[in-house]
């Protein structure tokens, strides 16, 4: 006997829907990829003509643009995780369903963010 997580994976969208989607994921991982690039070239801390003995405030601003630089860096890395899981689970033919309960993903919720793995109950529980 089939469990029920099997017998709702054979449910996905039509493939005239997910292509465009695949599409849009793969521009977004693609201008994800090169803003982290770019990122990096703003940090402070790996500018060349940076000097060491700078005052309180330049020290300070220094310290602020290399925080800033680190957690746009680590949302986007998020982010790439994200784009790409969501780009595998198209491959698999598991795109729209929820990694943790095996549910269809409201449209909604995909409307709003493509690169969603789990379904509103499950990010609320994995949140709470």
């Amino acid at each position: 006997m089939k469990n029920k997580i099997e017998d709702k994976q054979k449910i996905s969208f039509p493939q005239k829907l997910i292509s465009p989607i695949k599409h849009f994921l793969e521009k977004e991982l693609l201008k994800s990829k090169r803003a982290k690039k770019d990122l990096k070239s703003t940090d402070p801390f790996l500018d060349n003509n940076r000097t060491l003995e700078n005052s309180l405030e330049e020290d300070l601003d220094e310290q602020i643009g290399h925080f800033e630089t680190e957690v746009k860096a680590k949302f986007l890395s998020k982010r790439i995780v994200q784009l790409r899981k969501a780009l595998t689970n198209i491959k698999l033919g598991k795109y729209g369903l929820c990694e943790r309960c095996g549910k269809m993903i409201d449209t909604d919720r995909l409307s709003i963010n493509p690169s969603a793995t789990t379904c509103v109950k499950c990010e609320k529980e994995k949140e709470a």
